[in-house]
């Protein structure tokens, strides 16, 4: 335990600039001991840019951020914290013609491995096999187990279940479950977003650099619970459609989409006013929240965020 009252991570006013270009800007929210905290964003958002100042593989043109309580600036104060963390990136790469034994090896001697063979019961991979021969999947999870077998106080991932099948993502996630139950903290960044809704506690949802949203997956659906598609003879703007309570109104393919806070009685004031073909209304899921906060902009903003 890093023996600190300070948050795993506490991010005040962050800042990366490349050049001219934005990788991320203002960021500023913390992560409480035991919490799953989702950071959630399309490709090109600005979560790499994020989790690389974490690990002081960038430097933040502005602002602040530590990690276990150690300013990450601090390339002494950074060591120290790096020995309770657990970091497993998007692009997993190991030296190819190196076993998979050779490699937990090797990460075990810097950090321990106490949890080495549960792990690959778990996930089980062919140790005795060059990585070079290592399919997808096989290489995430050896980098799954070389992740988590010192058992660290503190994950960080960046889209950790990239090349997983369905059975192994949820073993995955049992892994996240039973790391909160210990009281140890988990951070990772996404565009999955089932597998957000299913273990986050928190999200952060980034656009372009900038956090538009922090909240609980429950509060953020609550504020747009429900999705109605409705077919008008009429073919009034979006904008008419609005009402308190309507969080978006898209209209595509003859169709309105709207998204609200289950407002039903102004819902059906508002449609009273047109003739209504057609009707659907349904709960919302994270998607629909997700394309609530970013529609069809996933421009990229950074060269290679994943």
């Amino acid at each position: 335990m890093s023996g600190s009252d300070a948050p795993p991570i506490e991010i005040d006013g962050l800042t990366k600039y490349y050049g001219d270009v934005r990788g991320v800007e203002d960021l500023t929210f913390s992560v409480a001991s035991g919490e799953i905290f989702g950071f959630l964003g399309p490709n090109g958002a600005g979560k790499s840019t994020a989790i690389r100042v974490l690990l002081g593989l960038l430097k933040p043109t502005d602002g602040a951020a530590t990690l276990l309580g150690r300013d990450v600036t601090d390339r002494a104060a950074l060591r120290e914290a790096k020995r309770e963390l657990g970091y497993l990136p998007s692009d997993v790469r190991f030296y190819d013609r190196v076993t998979g034994a050779e490699v937990l090896d090797y990460f075990g001697r810097l950090r321990g491995e106490g949890r080495r063979s549960e792990l690959l019961e778990r996930f089980p991979v062919p140790l005795d096999r060059p990585v070079r021969a290592y399919s997808s999947g096989n290489r995430q999870k050896l980098a799954i187990v070389a992740t988590f077998m010192h058992d660290p106080e503190l994950a960080i991932m960046d889209e950790p279940t990239a090349g997983l099948d369905p059975l192994v993502q949820n073993e995955f996630y049992e892994l996240l479950d039973e790391r909160k139950r210990q009281g140890q903290t988990s951070f990772f960044s996404s565009h999955v977003l089932s597998e957000v809704r299913r273990v986050c506690d928190r999200v952060g949802i980034i656009r372009r650099g900038r956090l538009i949203e922090l909240d609980t997956v429950e509060n953020i659906l609550a504020a747009g619970g429900t999705v109605v598609t409705a077919r008008l003879a009429e073919d009034p703007p979006p904008e008419d459609l609005e009402f308190p309570g309507t969080s978006s109104v898209e209209r595509r393919d003859g169709e309105y989409s709207l998204v609200l806070a289950r407002e039903f009685d102004a819902l059906i004031d508002r449609l009273h006013e047109y003739t209504v073909l057609d009707l659907e209304v349904r709960d919302a899921s994270i998607d629909d929240v997700f394309m609530h906060f970013y529609g069809d902009d996933a421009e990229p903003e950074e060269e290679s965020d994943t």
